[in-house]
């Protein structure tokens, strides 16, 4: 399997073929500012080598999951709200409303968040 899919935005992303606003990056994963923001601090985590869903993680991928949520530590520091609180959000499948098949954390903060996430939205499954 190639580290990257080149149909893939997040790939093309990664490989500097698409401009994004960077905040963090290592040798697994890169961190950058979503283009529709929820919050006024909204990040994607993703990894560098192309997965397209939670479903795809082998056992070979495990480091690559950590580093995914170690990385969220260090842009909540960045952004400074690693001690305010933020949401970590992984959408896995349609269903789930994933709308870019390479996996992808959503770090959301910088305001005071309700429960449920997202009221008022009626789904298929009640």
């Amino acid at each position: 399997m190639s580290p990257h899919d080149s149909n893939c935005l997040f790939c093309r992303i990664v490989k500097g073929e698409i401009p994004a606003a960077e905040v963090y990056r290592n040798d697994h994963v890169m961190a950058f500012r979503d283009i529709t923001p929820v919050a006024p601090d909204h990040v994607l985590i993703i990894p560098l080598k192309h997965i397209s869903s939670l479903n795809d993680l082998s056992p070979e991928d495990e480091a690559i999951a950590g580093h995914i949520l170690l990385a969220a530590g260090k842009v909540a520091e960045i952004l400074g709200i690693r001690e305010s609180g933020y949401r970590l959000v992984f959408n896995n499948g349609r269903d789930a409303l994933q709308s870019v098949f390479h996996i992808h954390g959503h770090l959301i903060g910088g305001k005071t968040m309700g429960w449920p996430p997202f009221p008022g939205i009626a789904t298929e499954h009640g």
